[in-house]
């Protein structure tokens, strides 16, 4: 027995605190309310798939490979958050020192994939911004930064011509160069040029990749001595997945299906911007006019008619941006056939290929909870040709406000060809019928196997979704 000075100087016992048991037990409800998510099959039943493992999770985009399956409601248990225990025991050191690969919120590191991904989603409006720490491992900044920097891409390249424009001395050379612009029709020759495969395969683009992670799965073999158009879904608001898999090689395209030289098509605008379109005509992105199509699938190649070649169509387009919900998969192509009759035209295989997670990489206003907002996007559309998405996704040091995407897995599957009899176009006439009738047919065989693929890899890739495939108009 100590002395009475001595007792009266140590510090009181510790003691369980009631609020923080009730506010546990409260948690536990709300989560066990949250990690059941009903979805509807094609039979109208059934819910989502069994979760998969996580491969890695060092911040709240991403789940933990060195956790057990452990979720928040046993965390809070076992008093592995904010130091607890629950039975008064002081907790060891080891357990309360953050480690060195930490880069997530503290709340978050024993979340499955689907329970950190909803915890973002579903932050309380009054909670504060979560920062990212100060110890995140390098090689996760440099993905941040390679995906930063390809956000940026047409900020920072009309920042850098503006910045030579103030410069005297620069000015003959700029003149020189707005006139190849002007003249150049390196984007719609099929020519290829200024194509850089270094560039292309090299490796900062797998950081890029690394980041969400995104992952090509290849379905079937592509024979090299057909050609191809690859249709992209969905479109979502910067279609990430389209510019990793087909834009770069950090995917490994060029070894899933060898022998085919492919190209990212984009709006023709995009070639108008000083140096911008430098940047993109490296990477082998090419316009998505109707002529630009022709060239490459009629030019070039092993046979020098298009052999061996294939372009990557966004047939969602801007207006099916404006459809990009979390949860959702809603692909504007009911009445999207030009596509279809450019590939009679070529003979031109075409392939489907569906992106799971391009959806969840971004939030933005749903049409429905704003109609005056989503008129005026419907309006700017109309007019100017392109859209203004409201959405925001995390920042660079945050994980809750900002214009970079979230860390979320893009599974990009690419579905079997659809093999199709080269056609000259009829004009009129009882053969402008029967061939029209052969592209309907063509179309309905391209979303027959776009379902196929839904149905196949939705319980895998899409095990949180709210909601089946939806073709709207």
């Amino acid at each position: 027995m100590g002395t009475f000075a001595e007792t009266a100087a140590a510090p009181p016992p510790r003691e369980v605190s009631h609020t923080l048991t009730e506010k546990t037990e409260a948690a536990l409800g709300q989560n066990d309310g949250q990690n059941e998510v009903k979805v509807s099959t094609a039979n109208g039943s059934g819910k989502g798939a069994n979760k998969p493992k996580p491969e890695a999770s060092e911040a709240p985009d991403q789940s933990n490979a060195n956790q057990d399956n452990a979720s928040y409601a046993e965390a809070l248990k076992t008093g592995l958050t904010n130091g607890g225990s629950s039975n008064g025991e002081k907790p060891s050191r080891e357990r309360s020192r953050p480690t060195e690969d930490d880069e997530s919120d503290p709340d978050l590191d024993d979340m499955g994939l689907e329970e950190v991904y909803r915890a973002q989603k579903q932050r309380n409006k009054n909670a504060r911004i979560r920062w990212a720490p100060w110890n995140v491992p390098f090689r996760r900044r440099a993905q941040t930064f390679v995906v930063l920097m390809h956000c940026l891409s047409i900020v920072s390249t009309v920042s850098l011509f503006f910045a030579l424009c103030a410069n005297p001395l620069a000015w003959p050379l700029l003149l020189i160069y707005l006139l190849h612009l002007l003249t150049s029709k390196a984007a719609t020759d099929g020519s290829l040029s200024y194509r850089w495969e270094w560039f292309r395969k090299n490796y900062f683009w797998h950081l890029f990749a690394e980041y969400f992670p995104a992952k090509l799965h290849k379905t079937c073999d592509l024979p090299p001595t057909r050609k191809y158009i690859f249709g992209y879904h969905p479109h979502g608001i910067i279609s990430h997945g389209a510019w990793a898999a087909f834009a770069t090689d950090a995917l490994g395209f060029s070894e899933k299906f060898p022998g085919i030289t492919n190209s990212l098509l984009t709006l023709d605008s995009n070639f108008r911007v000083p140096i911008y379109r430098d940047y993109i005509l490296s990477m082998g992105v090419r316009s998505v006019s109707k002529e630009s199509i022709i060239n490459i699938l009629t030019k070039g190649g092993d046979n020098g008619e298009g052999m061996g070649r294939g372009v990557t169509v966004v047939v969602g387009g801007a207006r099916e941006s404006l459809e990009a919900q979390p949860g959702h998969l809603r692909l504007i192509l009911r009445e999207r056939k030009g596509f279809i009759k450019i590939a009679v035209r070529t003979g031109a295989d075409l392939v489907p290929v569906l992106c799971f997670g391009e959806n969840e990489l971004y939030d933005q206003l749903p049409p429905g909870e704003h109609p005056l907002v989503h008129r005026l996007q419907m309006f700017v559309l109309k007019v100017w040709k392109f859209t203004l998405p409201f959405m925001h996704g995390r920042g660079i040091f945050n994980y809750d406000v900002g214009l970079m995407p979230y860390r979320h897995p893009l599974n990009i599957v690419v579905g079997a060809p659809i093999k199709v009899e080269q056609q000259p176009i009829v004009a009129g006439g009882s053969g402008a019928i029967d061939q029209q009738e052969y592209i309907d047919r063509l179309h309905g065989l391209y979303v027959d196997e776009l379902v196929q693929l839904w149905e196949r890899y939705k319980d895998e890739f899409a095990p949180e979704r709210k909601g089946n495939l939806e073709f709207l108009t």
